[in-house]
């Protein structure tokens, strides 16, 4: 996920009975199901949203499993990712770019390879006194290492007696000064760990995690590379027609699961009220003189005291794979679903967490249509057992 939003958006934190409602000026929403998270957090001035996300789903996923409440180190995992990609990037000569994004994958793999630390031993911003994460001036210092590396007329690259590269060490203590260094033992509860071992501690099973997404141009039922720049590692989704992939979120929700969610923010029915919806306008229709036409026309004080109309596109599979393959569909933002709630009208929406912070109408949680999300998911990560049973046979899993 590669776009920065530093501004949280939110919506009303369901967090009582199934029939709690949050009301707004346009809408009135009923939960329908929700499932445990922790708390909202906000990556600030950084692109980290796909770590951000993946840990929110790691957290819920122990919550679901009755392992308690965890607030675990993005930082952490952010630090090694970013030496990895950086490897990557100098070993394809910069054909594989370096940035601040990355994948759900980036933290599934990360977990296993490099471990798990809680958030107390590695925060954000607090190398240069802050309390959250600006990381303009690491990815002015990084980038242009990287780039210098990578695209540099080197015949060979220097190394250490040791046989390193310098410029992994360069890249290493860069890192260190910005994000600081990663822990090697702690102490959580009164136990000494290190990273690997305080993720063996947790029941977690990386292979139980899987990516699932819809498009026409690979073969449904298989899984494949999907194509986009944050997918540096290469991670394979499996690929399931739509209507296939809409079941899945709704039992996963309805089965206690949650789901790490990855989608195109940029549409204009991404507001910045917490809310989510696919205006028809997304099929090129012609709407003047139309409701929503006068909508979409509005200030956004006035689209506050207006509300939506109704009227959304349900895409079609084809629709999908229009809106990918012309860059319409971009590898956005990832966020957290995790429940499903109904609007006055009786539409469904999935209930989502954003680590935008608490700002906003809403407090950090969103409402996005089904229709929004069918038409704009790029990929999802759920447990496996979150698959229907029919679905999960024609996969293979």
């Amino acid at each position: 996920m590669k776009k920065i939003f530093g501004l949280a958006l939110g919506l009303i934190l369901a967090t009582g009975a199934m029939a709690q409602e949050a009301e707004t000026p346009e809408y009135t929403f009923t939960v329908v199901k929700e499932n445990p998270i922790t708390s909202i957090k906000n990556q600030n001035q950084a692109g980290t949203c796909w770590c951000y996300s993946s840990l929110a789903f790691i957290e819920s996923e122990l919550l679901r499993m009755g392992k308690g409440e965890y607030d675990f180190s993005e930082m952490f995992i952010v630090h090694n990712t970013y030496l990895d990609r950086a490897d990557k990037a100098v070993r394809t000569h910069g054909d594989v770019s370096f940035s601040q994004g990355g994948s759900f994958y980036d933290v599934i793999y990360g977990m296993e390879a490099f471990g798990l630390v809680p958030e107390a031993e590695m925060r954000p911003g607090v190398m240069y006194g802050k309390e959250l994460s600006v990381h303009n001036e690491l990815s002015a210092v990084s980038d242009a290492i990287v780039a210098a590396i990578a695209e540099g007329r080197h015949r060979s690259l220097q190394v250490s007696p040791e046989g390193e590269p310098l410029w992994k060490k360069a890249i290493e203590a860069v890192h260190d000064i910005y994000l600081g260094v990663r822990p090697e033992t702690f102490t959580y509860e009164g136990k000494e760990y290190t990273p690997h071992s305080f993720y063996e501690s947790l029941g977690l099973n990386a292979a139980d995690y899987v990516s699932l997404t819809s498009y026409t141009h690979h073969p449904f039922y298989k899984p494949f590379v999907l194509e986009i720049q944050d997918n540096w590692r290469w991670a394979q989704s499996y690929n399931l027609p739509i209507d296939e992939l809409m079941e899945v979120f709704d039992n996963a929700i309805m089965e206690g699961y949650t789901i790490a969610w990855g989608s195109d923010v940029s549409e204009k029915g991404f507001t910045r009220q917490g809310m989510a919806v696919l205006p028809l306008e997304a099929t090129g229709n012609d709407l003047q003189g139309s409701d929503m036409a006068r909508w979409l026309n509005l200030s956004e004080e006035e689209r506050k005291n207006n509300p939506m109309p109704a009227a959304e596109l349900w895409c079609t599979q084809e629709q999908r794979q229009i809106a990918y393959d012309n860059w319409e569909t971009t590898d956005d933002h990832g966020m957290l679903i995790y429940g499903i709630a109904k609007d006055q009208n009786g539409t469904e929406y999935y209930i989502v967490k954003n680590s935008w912070g608490e700002a906003g109408t809403y407090k950090g949680i969103w409402y996005a249509s089904k229709a929004f999300v069918r038409y704009k998911t790029m990929n999802i990560i759920v447990h496996k057992n979150a698959i229907p049973k029919d679905i999960r046979k024609k996969l293979g899993l």
